[in-house]
């Protein structure tokens, strides 16, 4: 990750959450949270971050949504192996895509594994656009702000995160979120107060 980073910088970003999303096992919850540490230390800018994170994993999830929409089911089920979708996480995300609707495009993105393969079955579902850019370009811009907003708030014990998920579960994620929308309120007030002060 360091090295693409050095390389490709924000562009870097983007094609990692790209691919990611899109269905390579790649660690996009590692990435997020490491780059939001290199913005705690001011090796990367946050709003640059941030945004390349934001715009990589909602073209990953629309490249997704558009192949689920024109090859439909079969190439899912043919070449989706390719993707590292297996039957599994296929047969797992139709059944949570049954139960909670378009929601799932939502909480998906917190989900390893069904991320990769909600927005193919509202493709193959032919869900409408307008509607899948609601839920997935709203999850993508909470699940973005989570982890860089841990990375950025936890800083040097950056992969504190992971060992907490291990120890105790998305439970500990849901107490922490509170905690990265506060940061993230203060880190805007106090960019806004030092662009008065500038003027």
């Amino acid at each position: 990750m360091i090295d693409l980073l050095q390389q490709y910088g924000y562009i870097g970003i983007f094609l990692f959450l790209v691919l990611g999303i899109v269905g390579l096992p790649l660690p996009d919850e590692i990435m997020m949270t490491f780059i939001g540490y290199l913005a705690s230390i001011g090796s990367l800018n946050l709003p640059f971050t941030y945004i390349s994170a934001l715009l990589g994993s909602a073209s990953g999830i629309t490249v997704s949504y558009i192949l689920g929409q024109r090859l439909g089911y079969p190439f899912i089920k043919k070449y989706g192996k390719k993707f590292f979708i297996t039957r599994r996480r296929l047969l797992i995300s139709q059944l949570l895509f049954r139960k909670y609707g378009n929601w799932l495009l939502f909480v998906g993105y917190f989900i390893p594994g069904v991320r990769h393969v909600t927005a193919y079955l509202a493709g193959i579902a032919k869900m409408s656009f307008h509607r899948f850019a609601i839920y997935a370009y709203t999850g993508a811009i909470v699940w973005c702000a989570t982890f860089i907003g841990l990375g950025y708030i936890l800083g040097a014990n950056w992969e504190m995160v992971f060992v907490l998920l291990h120890q105790y579960g998305w439970k500990a994620l849901l107490c922490v979120l509170p905690v990265v929308g506060i940061g993230i309120g203060v880190y805007i007030k106090v960019n806004q107060k030092k662009s008065l002060h500038s003027k």
